[in-house]
């Protein structure tokens, strides 16, 4: 007779870009906001998935344009030294 394997749940992430548990409308990043943009950026300067950093697809797609935009004006890394 073959075990049967417990259902996993995985505990939701809450988005790190809400603003007071609301989402701003229209989404978007401000790419001077340093201290969240570093959050959502990994040791080797690469942005982090959305599984890991738990934002929704639109606040992801606002986080990458952000932090693209803060490399160009060399607010942060391309990669890390």
């Amino acid at each position: 007779m073959a075990k049967r394997r417990k259902p996993s749940y995985r505990a939701k992430k809450k988005d790190p870009v809400l603003v007071d548990g609301k989402r701003p409308r229209p989404m978007y990043v401000d790419y001077k906001d340093l201290e969240l943009l570093s959050r959502l950026v990994n040791r080797q300067g690469k942005i982090i998935g959305r599984r890991k950093s738990g934002c929704s697809a639109v606040s992801q797609r606002a986080v990458a344009k952000a932090i693209k935009r803060a490399r160009i004006m060399a607010l942060l890394p391309f990669v890390a030294e």
